[in-house]
């Protein structure tokens, strides 16, 4: 755990090792950059503040908070005392003041949130508690600490609420669209986020290798001696640069319902993170803090994410990405190599209208 020993609500926990504690440490020390930019991005969209206003007075968070306390099982010093201990201590860690509730939810399905508008909750399934040892768990509540600490909980509920009324008024052509208009922009901050909070729990666990082991863990189940870190990081690698144009569209498609990262794109994302200056200075000490967020310019917030978002294309290997950047670039300024660039990375036009002769006669273009 952390430090030598310390309390936390008049109880005194005995650590496992040393952790290093961030007192008074800012979210924005560990804030993924295209977190802040979506976050951003979310509240400009039409219609949105409209929608989040309506909803905080509508939202029955007293019905969920009375749910999981009749449906579940709360965590505290009688029942799953190690995760409270595990709770608590990263509480500490990250000095967040307040311990949230949490609940544990049986669940086979390995799955952690935190929600509330008022107050976060947060919820582990009994499909995570059991598939995931001590330092893996460790990290896991501490990403949802990290949720809490940064006011994820307020916008996750909301997409909650979201997706079960879209399903409700799909009948609605328009009254459905809108809504799943601000879903979608909710699900892409979310993923966002997401990367934000496996940051967090690095901070709260500060052992990658438990971080790693527990995302390859939700991807493969509990069977670690059959699994490979570097080969696992090499999947994110090949799932980045494979195929053409139109296995990025299909990226694309396949990512747009999610709520979460693709886990080896995770692992990836935060292996490098851990490798970095940033990580390093905020292991030293040296890191932005809370009593300086009222001082903090939303314009350089969103430079620096706008920053973020032009590395990740320029440095990108998928090959959407290398096509926006070439012609960002110049490559694509003429319209007739930009139109065989485009036909190449889709494989062909089937039938007639802008292939050259040799291209319709491809057999892959048939059907």
């Amino acid at each position: 755990m952390s430090d030598d020993s310390h309390e936390q609500n008049g109880r005194e926990n005995v650590p496992g090792r040393q952790r290093r504690r961030f007192e008074g440490i800012s979210s924005r020390a560990y804030e993924h950059p295209a977190d802040r930019s979506a976050l951003v991005a979310l509240r400009k969209l039409s219609g949105f503040d409209t929608v989040f206003k309506a909803l905080s007075g509508l939202l029955p968070e007293r019905s969920l908070r009375l749910l999981f306390l009749s449906d579940s099982v709360r965590v505290s010093d009688a029942q799953f005392a190690h995760l409270n201990d595990m709770l608590r201590d990263a509480c500490y860690i990250l000095d967040l003041e307040k311990v949230p509730p949490m609940y544990v939810n049986q669940d086979p399905q390995p799955n952690a949130m935190c929600i509330g508008l008022d107050e976060p909750i947060i919820v582990v399934t009994t499909g995570l508690v059991e598939l995931l040892d001590e330092e893996e768990m460790r990290a896991v509540v501490g990403h949802e600490v990290g949720h809490a600490l940064s006011g994820h909980s307020v916008y996750r509920t909301i997409l909650l609420f979201l997706t079960s009324l879209a399903l409700r008024v799909a009948w609605i052509p328009l009254g459905n669209l809108a809504i799943m208009a601000i879903v979608t922009a909710l699900r892409e901050w979310f993923r966002k986020s997401e990367l934000s909070a496996d940051r967090a729990g690095l901070l709260v666990g500060q052992d990658l290798r438990a971080s790693m082991r527990g995302l390859m863990k939700i991807a493969g189940g509990n069977h670690l001696h059959e699994m490979n870190v570097d080969a696992f990081l090499a999947q994110a690698d090949e799932y980045e640069a494979a195929g053409d144009l139109r296995d990025s569209v299909l990226k694309i498609l396949n990512v747009l319902p999610r709520s979460h990262p693709f886990t080896t794109v995770r692992a990836a994302e935060l292996k490098t993170w851990a490798e970095s200056r940033d990580y390093q200075r905020i292991m030293d000490g040296h890191y932005p803090r809370r009593s300086e967020d009222k001082d903090t310019s939303v314009t350089d917030s969103f430079r620096q994410s706008a920053a973020s978002y032009a590395s990740d294309v320029k440095n990108s290997k998928d090959p959407l990405m290398k096509l926006v950047t070439d012609i960002a670039g110049g490559a694509g300024d003429l319209a007739g190599d930009l139109g065989g660039r485009v036909r190449r990375g889709f494989g062909g036009f089937a039938g007639g209208g802008g292939g050259s002769p040799k291209d319709k006669q491809r057999p892959d273009d048939e059907a």
